[in-house]
């Protein structure tokens, strides 16, 4: 897969109904696209997401049904890999500093899902 941030708004939008629905025509795609463009650019779009590596195509009864090239968690991981390496300076705890800053109240079964995820890191260290 390329790069996860080599993708523009309308390029992240089409992956996100094509991870929704596990598969899609470019007019399912158009379909649930907000501020949809024109049919043609919708394809336009699928073609080159295609040449980037992030979406296959099949062809069915005549038309092109694209699915991703990877799970929506792998997907997620890459980009969060580069957004902590971009904006984080590679340092995970500054990430999850800035994402639990941001929330207003965490779940007693959130907190203990992050104390496990720590207390499995350090055993990993």
């Amino acid at each position: 897969m390329a790069d996860p941030l080599d993708l523009s708004r309308r390029e992240r939008q089409i992956l996100e109904v094509i991870f929704r629905n596990g598969r899609a025509t470019a007019q399912d795609v158009l379909a649930q696209l907000p501020d949809p463009p024109t049919y043609t650019s919708v394809r336009g779009l699928l073609r080159v997401l295609e040449t980037k590596g992030h979406v296959r195509h099949e062809e069915e009864d005549g038309r092109y049904v694209y699915f991703p090239t990877m799970t929506r968690q792998r997907a997620a991981k890459s980009v969060l890999r580069n957004v902590v390496s971009t904006f984080f300076d590679n340092s995970p705890s500054a990430a999850m500093a800035a994402l639990l800053g941001g929330q207003k109240s965490l779940s007693e079964e959130e907190l203990d899902r992050l104390q496990e995820l720590v207390t499995k890191a350090r055993k990993k260290s």
